[in-house]
């Protein structure tokens, strides 16, 4: 009776150990996921464009497709090469992360010169009525290869900033928490596309079938407010970029040795503090942000004259176009 009881104690202490190793791989994945938010959010509001312009039946396979080679990004190609990145190179996460930093730069500057130069939207008007000419199943081929590729690059910068936000000594919670954050992202962007790019076709319903008038009121409503939604998604994911990469670069020169940047905005937003909290974290996202444009309004020159000729040459230019 003795060893059945002690049999039990070893049982309840190894689900006690598996239920603890549990929370730390959610926690850490968790910390890692919100760290990545303004790459998420960016992804979440670009997206939808790779399924615009395709009939309704085929919006979630195609959003579905994008999704599965995401996943394939993530868990087959970049998890290893991120616990290889931790093991054997860990001095390498902190200039990598400029980098992902300077792409959310770049990006974000690049959609506030976007915003400034109508011209370039007649040129996208123009490239897209040339593209809805094709066959639609090599359109669909090519958009779905296209929004891997950059999905790629995207997912490379979202597993480099939670490898680095991970904090643990054991090699296999850090690929739990690694896998576990990037199948949460994955599922949050895709989901959120597909719920995006169908709202629509459900406001129309509700419209049209809702039994009640306030829900036929409601259809309407979400129908009249996608476009509205979609710009303020865009608008939200931009500065969320801009912030997000601005803060990653300051932190990322801190943990290299020049911690002056990143002292200057925490000494500015700390002068707030007497305001409350809330301002005093304003002050510090919107340095960051006016710090990130100003980085990558200084990259977009050296994309345009060397990074894209050369990924072009690779095969991989479809990934630098996100508007």
């Amino acid at each position: 009776m003795s060893g059945l009881l002690a049999l039990l104690d070893d049982v309840a202490a190894i689900a006690k150990v598996a239920a603890t190793s549990v929370d730390d791989v959610v926690a850490q994945a968790t910390k890692a996921g919100t760290k990545a938010a303004g790459a998420v959010i960016d992804d979440a509001a670009v997206t939808p464009k790779y399924v615009h312009g395709f009939a309704a039946a085929r919006e979630l396979p195609i959003v579905w497709k994008i999704a599965r080679g995401s996943i394939f990004n993530k868990l087959v190609i970049l998890l290893p090469a991120a616990l290889l990145l931790s093991a054997f190179a860990p001095w390498a996460i902190a200039p990598l992360l400029m980098l992902g930093g300077g792409y959310l730069c770049f990006e974000g500057a690049e959609k506030v010169a976007h915003w400034l130069s109508p011209v370039r939207d007649d040129v996208a008007e123009a490239t897209a009525k040339k593209m809805s000419s094709q066959d639609s199943a090599h359109l669909e081929e090519r958009k779905v290869s296209g929004a891997i590729k950059t999905d790629f690059i995207l997912s490379a910068e979202i597993m480099t900033i939670a490898l680095a936000a991970i904090e643990t000594d054991s090699l296999l919670l850090e690929a739990l928490a690694l896998a576990v954050a990037g199948i949460g992202v994955t599922m949050l962007v895709y989901g959120s596309v597909a719920l995006i790019v169908k709202a629509d076709d459900i406001g129309l319903h509700m419209a049209a079938e809702g039994r009640t008038q306030s829900g036929r009121a409601l259809g309407r409503f979400i129908v009249a407010g996608m476009p509205t939604f979609l710009r303020t998604l865009t608008l939200v994911g931009t500065l969320a970029m801009l912030w997000v990469g601005g803060s990653i670069i300051t932190h990322a020169l801190a943990g290299m040795g020049w911690p002056g940047p990143e002292q200057v905005v925490h000494t500015i937003a700390h002068a707030f503090e007497p305001l409350g909290g809330v301002l005093e974290w304003l002050s510090g996202a919107v340095l960051h942000g006016m710090l990130g444009l100003a980085i990558g309004m200084a990259l977009m020159p050296v994309v345009a004259r060397v990074l894209t000729p050369v990924l072009r040459a690779v095969g991989l230019g479809g990934a630098q176009s996100r508007h």
